[in-house]
């Protein structure tokens, strides 16, 4: 005899419409006391998705206001760094795996997932331990993993680069292309024409980082920064505690998402993680440019494992600018919103889009195509 165990009540006090009405109101109240508006960066793209889903733009008065982060991804991934994914899944012998939504990003004349379509091996996996046994059903391919993510998917790697060191796997190579969140968040404080004044910390990102890598953004920037999870009690509540700091002139990390988030990193995860990466000298951001010790690299020790290196011949010295009708490096720097761009919807959609930002299902403009209201 098997029995169906309901996951939805872990959830349901996560959602449940009397304390975000609660919440809503007390919001409200606090908010008339502030002496300037609150623009509210919510870096991740998993916040995004929940402010519109749940209507909680709406519920905000108007001197409360959401503006969009990089924390996409998939969104931040520059062309030269798809084409670069392209021209390795078109070498002989070659089967070049990654994660989801990053076979659809356009690069400067085609996507993964048209490569794919003309007989290149390009495949998605769920996890990266799935390369594991790729690697050992296919010992006479080289297995590239294109490896994407903010410090939330960066553990992962480096232990199916531990696993398979392990193992004794001499065909699996790595494209690494993990980015951090703190650098970003600098960047748009850098900026003169930034309106954001508070910061929705991301929550995965947290668990592994813990809360004190957004304290020095805090003390520098004095502003209000909470690590929130992605429930819409969680959202609310988070907004609630960076008015209450804005009220009490305080601009300090606090953590709302206390369940699974800490001050302090996670210490396995970071030890896989220095084991075999280092910071690199800079990333060129999607519509942002380069970030100084923005990312990641495999470390000198492990060059072998490296793609770029191992394959440097055969990647693409130049790459196209974005399409000039895409506004997405505007989203991600929370200088526009997506109803701003003029192919939004027409041009740019989630089956055809122009730009990385409807791709992914963390993006900011697929989140407002599939939702439908205006933040």
């Amino acid at each position: 005899m098997s029995s169906t165990v309901d996951f939805s009540v872990l959830f349901d006090g996560f959602r449940d419409k009397e304390t975000i009405f609660a919440l809503k109101r007390k919001i409200t109240e606090d908010a008339k006391k502030l002496k300037e508006k609150l623009y509210i960066m919510e870096v991740c793209g998993g916040h995004t998705h929940t402010i519109m889903k749940y209507g909680i733009n709406q519920m905000m008065p108007e001197n409360i206001e959401f503006v969009h982060g990089p924390g996409c991804p998939v969104c931040i991934m520059p062309k030269g760094r798809i084409d670069a994914a392209i021209a390795l899944a078109q070498m002989d012998d070659t089967i070049l795996v990654t994660l989801g939504d990053m076979i659809r990003v356009p690069g400067s004349s085609k996507s993964l997932s048209q490569v794919r379509g003309e007989g290149a091996d390009v495949r998605f996996v769920y996890s990266p331990t799935e390369i594991l046994k790729i690697a050992t059903d296919n010992p006479n391919k080289k297995v590239i993993y294109f490896a994407i993510g903010f410090e939330t998917t960066t553990p992962m790697t480096a232990a199916l680069m531990d696993r398979g060191i392990k193992q004794g796997l001499t065909n699996i190579y790595y494209a690494i292309n993990h980015v951090t969140v703190p650098e970003p968040m600098c960047a748009i404080m850098d900026d003169s024409e930034t309106r954001v004044n508070a910061f929705l910390a991301p929550a995965h990102v947290s668990v592994i980082t813990g809360s004190k890598i957004y304290e020095p953004i805090s003390n520098k920037y004095g502003v209000p920064i909470v690590a929130a999870g992605f429930e819409p009690v969680d959202i609310m509540e988070s907004i609630s505690m960076l008015v209450t700091q804005k009220l009490e002139n305080r601009a300090e990390t606090e953590i709302e998402y206390t369940r699974s988030v800490g001050v302090e990193a996670n210490p396995k995860a970071m030890e896989l993680i220095n084991g075999y990466m280092e910071v690199d000298d800079s990333f060129i951001w999607r519509g942002i440019g380069a970030i100084p010790k923005s990312s990641l690299r495999i470390r000198d020790e492990f060059a072998h494992l490296d793609a770029y290196k191992v394959f440097a011949d055969a990647l693409p010295k130049e790459s196209a600018e974005d399409h000039k009708a895409c506004i997405c490096g505007e989203v991600l720097k929370g200088k526009a919103k997506p109803f701003d761009c003029k192919v939004f919807g027409t041009a740019c959609t989630p089956s055809s889009p122009l730009g990385s930002c409807m791709v992914s299902s963390e993006g900011a403009c697929a989140a407002y195509f599939k939702y439908g209201k205006s933040i």
